[in-house]
């Protein structure tokens, strides 16, 4: 990872095809763009690619995630259970629906934990969103299990984790619809784009309505459309599905490589009995972005990360425990509800009671962990340089502690 770091002739080609017309919208003109639809070619590829029925591009991760949020029917008044750890994203797509989010513990899959899922499980939950972080996946048989017992909707936010599979099916089309993230840093990306996936007709006729201000685009004139519910301005751009679109066709590649940079990164740290490893509930599944890695307190953590810093090797290694974006530790704008417009009573109430809710299960993992990005572009002499530093330095603070 990220995609951006493998852009070449192809990405252009496909993009000078959108300038050659001068149609940049997705949408209508159909006479000028000469039969140039790459939107349209995406979301194809999309679904042949990860198997699922139907595929809605948006312009971002988090549009994908409101999307199906709305499509779904969780709105006003629904708790949708969620993990500690993830991107702020998350949760703001909960909050731009009416929903409540309800943080839970995760466990050392760095996903939820399905025993806090359990236990979160009210007559207000409407929807469990495992997030699949660091190109891994959450226990999914055990989430689906609570979702049925239940009747409660199961939203894959995957994403973090584009190639992943959990069983021999690809990652976000596991659920009732799943999503994910085509952003600069992502797997492969558009520069800024999303994704809904779902096997489900009624879901996607929802999302293609929702993200074009309504519109059925079931006639031939875009003005002519109707409008059946209300919708948003969620859709990428020509220019955008032009790029996504050379890099769906080299995913295959980028994951192999990825898979062979972490085993051959990973061979340095497993020589060192006081780090353990992320747990995986399907080995062949993790896409391998990140090598994420525990040791054995927070304090030894803290400083590893303060000898990579203080020899310069930090950069591509990331402490999620203090980290802004990722952490419950650093949401303080979420605890303190910082809002720019009114939210709901339930929502206020929700977000200053976690001001109160403490995640010692959670913190005790994310206090240990370090994740370590995966490169497409490492040579092979680059690897062993990291991991030898990395190493060394890791052996530096055990000695001293």
């Amino acid at each position: 990872m990220p995609g951006f770091e493998l852009f070449g002739a192809e990405e252009r080609k496909e993009v000078n095809d959108v300038l050659e017309t001068g149609i940049l919208m997705r949408y209508g003109f159909d006479g000028p763009r000469k039969g140039i639809w790459k939107a349209l070619e995406l979301e194809k590829a999309i679904t042949e690619v990860f198997g699922c029925e139907y595929a809605q591009l948006t312009s971002s991760g988090t549009a994908a995630l409101t999307t199906a949020l709305s499509a779904l029917g969780v709105g006003y008044g629904d708790e949708v259970i969620m993990p500690s750890f993830t991107f702020v994203a998350s949760f703001e797509a909960v909050l731009s629906v009416g929903a409540v989010p309800v943080l839970v513990d995760i466990d050392e899959t760095l996903t939820l934990n399905p025993i806090a899922v359990e236990a979160a499980v009210n007559t207000k939950t409407k929807c469990v969103m495992p997030v699949h972080m660091c190109g891994s996946m959450a226990d999914l048989d055990a989430l689906k299990a609570i979702c049925e017992k239940h009747g409660l909707i199961l939203l894959e936010d995957a994403c973090q984790s584009i190639g992943g599979t959990y069983k021999g099916k690809s990652l976000g089309t596991i659920g009732h619809a799943g999503t994910f993230s085509f952003d600069f840093v992502k797997t492969i990306t558009c520069a800024e784009g999303g994704v809904v996936m779902t096997n489900q007709k009624d879901i996607f006729v929802k999302s293609d309505g929702y993200t074009d201000h309504g519109h059925d685009h079931l006639g031939v004139d875009r003005g002519a459309d109707l409008h059946p519910f209300i919708g948003y301005n969620f859709r990428i751009s020509e220019l955008h599905a032009a790029v996504g679109l050379a890099q769906i066709r080299k995913l295959e590649g980028f994951l192999a490589i990825q898979r062979k940079n972490n085993k051959a990164l990973r061979t340095y740290l497993e020589a060192i009995p006081e780090i353990s490893f992320r747990k995986v509930p399907d080995e062949a599944g993790d896409s391998c972005s990140f090598l994420s890695w525990f040791l054995p307190s927070e304090a030894i953590t803290k400083a590893v990360v303060a000898e990579f810093k203080e020899q310069g090797i930090m950069a591509g290694n990331f402490y999620w425990f203090v980290n802004n974006w990722h952490y419950i530790s650093k949401w303080d704008h979420l605890k303190e509800a910082t809002t720019l417009n009114g939210i709901s009573a339930p929502q206020k109430q929700a977000l200053l009671g976690l001001q109160q809710q403490q995640f010692p299960a959670s913190d005790s993992v994310m206090s240990r962990c370090i994740s370590t990005a995966i490169s497409l572009v490492w040579t092979d002499e680059q690897i062993k340089e990291k991991g030898e530093k990395m190493a060394a330095a890791i052996r530096k603070v055990l000695a001293a502690n």
